[in-house]
């Protein structure tokens, strides 16, 4: 027993090692699920509350995965495709990420729900991946665009 979890443990510290983010975030959201279990447990509700878990799924993933995707994007879109100097990007990013965030906020908290509640498990990637492809389609148009009205 404890050589599987020593195992389990290098195996662990190698993710983290290797995909330190990734890592974080999934254990962060497995911890927070098995606590919110226990927690529903020890207060004494008899069937698990599934809508909560996936509530708490849903705003770990936006909270942290969300700016992050969007900030990254931002950078590369005016430092890479549209070749601007950084004090331009830096600017734009100040101006309009609030509201890119915003959006993202008001639209992949639905798309996150609806994957986890009606998408069958073998296809949430597929699902998430799809959504995923509009997303990108529509944060180029709106860079775009945003480009286009100061030019």
């Amino acid at each position: 027993m404890a050589s599987v979890a020593k195992n389990c443990l290098q195996l662990y510290l190698t993710q983290l090692h290797q995909h330190p983010l990734r890592t974080k975030v999934i254990t962060a959201g497995v911890i927070s699920a098995i606590s919110d279990i226990t927690a529903q447990k020890l207060t004494g509700i008899k069937k698990l509350q599934i809508r909560r878990l996936l509530l708490k799924v849903v705003l770990l993933e936006q909270l942290t995965s969300s700016p992050l995707n969007n900030l990254v994007f931002m950078l590369y879109y005016g430092l890479v495709i549209e070749a601007r100097p950084w004090l331009q990007v830096k600017s734009k990013i100040k101006k309009e990420f609030p509201t890119v965030q915003y959006t993202a906020w008001t639209f992949w908290p639905v798309v996150g729900w609806v994957n986890h509640q009606y998408i069958p498990l073998h296809l949430r990637v597929v699902f998430g991946s799809t959504v995923g492809f509009f997303w990108a389609i529509f944060m180029n148009l709106r860079a775009k665009s945003m480009a286009i009205k100061k030019s």
